[in-house]
């Protein structure tokens, strides 16, 4: 590529005396504006886009959101003992040479199912009676229910068996130095600052196109849209207000994508204020004008969110979707024994509705969110601030703040493991029987009339007793200079926009 900056200190010495030499190939070179690391660990949590180029999986998902053959050659399923069989590539190794088997992948999601390892995907297993090895290339997952959601789960990265047996999950140091069998390894990570990965030449798909891919740390938004500006990033994903600044810039190609992902108050039921007024939501919720924080905060880079299966077949648009409506919002309010004080703020028991809506450091669109969401409720008569918290967000201790999640495939995914009771990625401790119900049903059949009905009925209940305000679904604005190509402009992605580099072997640099 044309410009060649300084990245970062352990890079500088290396790009310089290449420089000098007029024999350095910038082109094999793609830095990439990423959050920051502690560990990677995709069994464990799923914020990780770096995922995508260390690890595989059994399948992997298209770009229209199909399973097709990763780390597995062919899967067969058997419906009257429920067991999914998968044959698998003999001619994958791990980066550092040893052979991959199937005992790497009952090893990796019968990590993710231990109860003390706290996975956050583990409801996504929990119909998995016994998951048998045949040989090295063959493994058999015998199910005690139906999960047709299943395929797009085993699109789960898969771990060593050799490098993990016997560590702690969560604490090992593989997950500072990890081995998978991706197009990509690790090379380095100066912690906070930079992790370079250069291209496995054994992979077993074809070795990737571009050399070395820096994921360069860059944990503020509006950072990443000025070292854009300075050439020292190539690829970022950036807030929409900042992509506007981008539509004319030379040598810089803005890619506006479409994603799953959406925004909204997540309200933490642990707390004990929403233990007692829980009830309010509904109200609260009519007091938000969705389409006003899309157009200002969005600038039209997405649209109304009241669903979280709103992009899916399965979606409802008879739900309830609280349009902001005050009247509705006072006539919620006295139904639930609320009364406005001398100065216009409604009050409980002679006490103001009042709470706090945290926003995620450095995340500017959450925390834009939050500033204009309290503003409404103010203006509405809701005694509510919006907050930074320096520290990031306390999950257990707060009362609210601004969330996302997306489902851009089955939608089992981000559903049944954030809003059932007591499942891996229910942060806000939201309890439903009737959610519980319809979700479980909705997973345990493949009758599209029956899913349908299941996901409706789950979508009604939840609007009675909402677990989130939606806000809005929003775009993924990403900003990559103009010699990068092979990017996929037209895959759906998921939450945070994760997904960009689902083809990143074929990505080229002129």
């Amino acid at each position: 590529m044309k410009k060649i900056f300084a990245l970062l200190l352990a890079v500088v010495m290396v790009l310089s005396l290449a420089a000098c030499s007029g024999g350095a190939d910038k082109g094999s070179t793609l830095v990439y504006g990423s959050g920051d690391y502690d560990s990677i660990n995709p069994i464990m949590n799923e914020h990780c886009e770096i995922k995508h180029l260390l690890f595989d999986s059994l399948v992997k998902l298209d770009k229209d959101g199909k399973p097709v053959a990763s780390l597995a050659e062919s899967w067969t399923y058997d419906d009257t003992t429920l067991t999914y069989t998968f044959k698998l590539r003999s001619d994958v190794k791990w980066h550092d040479g040893e052979k991959f088997t199937a005992d790497d992948v009952k090893f990796t999601i019968e990590a993710i199912m231990n109860p003390d390892n706290g996975s956050e995907n583990y409801p996504n297993y929990i119909e998995i009676k016994e998951i048998k090895v045949i040989s090295d290339t063959e493994i058999a997952f015998i199910l005690s229910e139906p999960n047709y959601a299943f395929l797009d789960y085993m699109t789960m990265s898969i771990l060593p068996e050799h490098k993990l047996q016997g560590e702690d999950m969560w604490e090992s140091d593989y997950f500072k130095n990890p081995v998978g069998t991706g197009p990509y390894k690790l090379e380095s990570w100066d912690v906070g600052q930079a992790i370079t990965m250069a291209k496995n030449e054994d992979y077993f798909a074809g070795a990737a196109k571009i050399d070395t891919i820096i994921f360069k740390i860059v944990t503020d938004d509006n950072a990443k849209a000025l070292q854009l500006k300075e050439g020292t990033l190539d690829l970022a994903q950036v807030t929409p207000k900042d992509a506007q600044s981008f539509k004319d810039a030379e040598g810089l190609t803005v890619y506006d994508m479409n994603t799953s992902d959406y925004r909204g108050i997540l309200y933490n039921f642990w707390n004990p204020y929403w233990q007692e007024n829980g009830d309010l939501i509904p109200a609260i919720s009519y007091c938000i004008d969705r389409q006003a924080i899309v157009d200002a905060v969005l600038l039209g880079e997405g649209f109304v969110a009241y669903s979280p299966i709103q992009l899916n077949e399965y979606n409802y648009d008879g739900v309830e979707k609280y349009d902001f409506d005050l009247a509705k919002a006072e006539a919620a309010f006295k139904a639930a024994g609320c009364e406005k004080d001398a100065e216009g703020f409604w009050c409980r028991d002679g006490e103001r509705i009042s709470f706090t809506i945290n926003a995620t450091p450095g995340d500017q669109v959450r925390i834009d969110m939050a500033q204009i969401a309290a503003q409404q409720l103010q203006e509405a008569g809701l005694d509510v601030k919006a907050n930074v918290p320096a520290d990031g967000i306390d999950w257990g201790g707060q009362e609210c703040c601004i969330i996302g999640w997306g489902s851009p495939y089955d939608a089992d995914d981000h559903t049944y493991k954030v809003f059932s009771t007591d499942a891996g990625a229910n942060y806000s401790g939201y309890s439903n029987a009737d959610v519980d119900e319809w979700l479980k049903k909705a997973r345990q059949t493949n009758d599209d009339a029956e899913r349908a009905e299941y996901y409706k009925q789950f979508q009604i209940a939840m609007a009675k007793a909402p677990a989130y305000t939606f806000f809005a679904y929003i775009n993924a604005m990403f900003i990559a200079d103009s010699n990068i190509k092979g990017i996929d402009a037209n895959t759906v992605l998921g939450h945070h926009g994760v997904g960009i580099f689902w083809n990143v072997t074929e990505w080229t640099i002129e």
